[in-house]
């Protein structure tokens, strides 16, 4: 078998520096630090928007949200647009996937051959809604979710948990067909994690490693004219506009970090059964995340804004032999060039109108030339809410539809603490940041398919509510896996 193999690991809300291997020094994130130093880190990977959906969606098929008009957890993305898995299997690969992928429809496969348990979310807006138990709301962008925190354990590890025994078992299975001479094709697997995301509950034993250690958020949220007007009233209409308890805080970080490290043990079980079956030699294993989180820095939480935070995201690709080793790569680049690039290392055809390029020549050392350029978006029903981001090279401009331009140099200033969007010094570089970001995205236009798709969204949900359609792929969530330890 000359193709490679593929073990794809991506996790949800991970935030890119809360790993050793990024820089952290309380996290204990021994097999993800491991996976970094068999291969490249990229330190400035972002993703297409920092919002679930959106983001996956447009990492599977290598296009932009507002090109797919997926921008929120319920947008249904066109069953008829082919996918990374759509291209594998025409290369021959059957993609197989367990776990999370957060697909919203009738189409809970988009490509992929197999798929062993589903998400705990409905697959139609308007069927029943998971049983969360007592933690109820805690994983939702609210304040709520911080007082939902600490000690216990959330139905989102117990869906990991059982994600990494069916994938070990899937390895397994593999392991034994080569062993028998059965293995005639190389092998696709995605796996599709739910940690680290909120709530903000860890196990004791895990909760425990950090107790103590993690300590409040290190940037300051701004105040006065410094605090840009969304983050006012985003922080409103999440419930976070007033003074959050420190103790809540350092409650709700420890669970985090907690969270991270149980992730990373079950990254660690499926790469010990990938070697234990001798499948890592030809394998190119990726880990990455959908989004960040913003754990408390600047007084924000969860994800939905453009700073690093929340916009940026772990990405580590190992492939012995093909790529180098313990090396950083610190070009910017975005989950729609990775989707290119393992497209390109499968030698499967590449999707028609993706927007990734493939970093293998650059990766190789090939060719060095490399546009530093990546785009993120996040578009809500209101105004304000219609958002986008572009980096380009030290520069990155977030443009929001009513308000004023933000504007970072992100080598003078990499924490992002100076704003210089009302500098009439940088005039000419928002300009030409600016320009790039309306040059093929209109917000106005958006912020109009915005509110027919709610229409269409209130439709769908009425018609699910009252014909209850078949979930073909759903994990069961049930509410007495949820406990919280006061």
């Amino acid at each position: 078998m000359n193709r490679p193999n593929l073990l794809f690991i991506h996790s949800d809300q991970h935030c890119f520096n809360i790993s050793g291997c990024y820089g952290d020094e309380i996290v204990q994130t021994p097999h993800l630090d491991s996976l970094a130093r068999s291969g490249i880190a990229f330190d400035n990977a972002y993703c297409p928007s920092p919002l679930c959906v959106p983001s996956r969606m447009s990492m599977l098929t290598g296009r932009h949200p507002y090109e797919l008009e997926v921008w929120n957890n319920f947008h249904v993305l066109n069953s008829g647009l082919p996918t990374f898995a759509h291209s594998m299997g025409a290369a021959g690969y059957s993609p197989v996937l367990f776990g999370r992928m957060h697909s919203i429809g009738p189409d809970q496969l988009h490509g992929y051959s197999e798929r062993y348990i589903g998400d705990h979310i409905a697959n139609f807006p308007g069927n029943p809604l998971p049983d969360r138990g007592v933690l109820g709301p805690g994983s939702a962008s609210k304040y709520i979710s911080l007082e939902l925190s600490g000690k216990g354990q959330s139905g989102y590890q117990v869906h990991d948990e059982e994600v990494t025994r069916e994938t070990i078992s899937y390895l397994n299975n593999l392991g034994l067909q080569k062993r028998q001479g059965t293995l005639d094709r190389p092998f696709s697997v995605s796996v599709g994690f739910m940690l680290p995301h909120a709530p903000y509950v860890a196990h004791p034993e895990d909760y425990e490693l950090y107790e103590g250690r993690v300590g409040l958020p290190r940037k300051k949220a701004p105040v006065g004219k410094s605090q840009h007007p969304h983050y006012k009233e985003w922080k409103a209409h999440t419930g976070i506009d007033s003074e959050i308890p420190e103790k809540m805080q350092i409650r709700a970080r420890t669970a985090y970090w907690a969270l991270i490290t149980r992730m990373d043990c079950m990254v660690g079980e499926i790469l010990k059964a990938l070697k234990d079956n001798q499948l890592d030699k030809n394998t190119i294993i990726v880990y990455s995340s959908d989004h960040g989180e913003q754990a408390g820095e600047r007084g924000l939480w969860w994800k939905q804004t453009f700073y690093d935070e929340s916009a940026k995201v772990p990405l580590i690709m190992s492939w012995p032999g093909r790529l180098p080793e313990n090396e950083r790569c610190d070009r910017v680049v975005s989950a729609l060039d990775l989707n290119a690039t393992l497209l390109d290392a499968l030698q499967a055809p590449p999707l028609p109108m993706s927007r990734g390029r493939s970093l293998l020549p650059l990766l190789s050392k090939k060719n060095s030339r490399w546009d530093d350029l990546a785009y993120s978006e996040f578009c809500g029903h209101e105004k304000d809410f219609v958002q986008r981001m572009v980096r380009k090279e030290e520069w990155k401009l977030i443009y929001f539809l009513g308000h004023r331009c933000q504007l970072f140099n992100l080598k003078e200033d990499p924490e992002e603490l100076h704003d210089l969007g009302e500098d009439p010094h940088y005039q000419n570089i928002q300009d030409e940041l600016k320009h790039l970001v309306l040059e093929d995205w209109d917000p106005d236009q958006i912020f109009q398919k915005l509110q027919g798709k709610k229409e269409e969204l209130e439709l769908l949900r009425a018609w699910a509510k009252e014909t209850n359609p078949a979930e073909t792929y759903r994990w069961q969530s049930k509410g007495e896996m949820n406990y919280l330890i006061q």
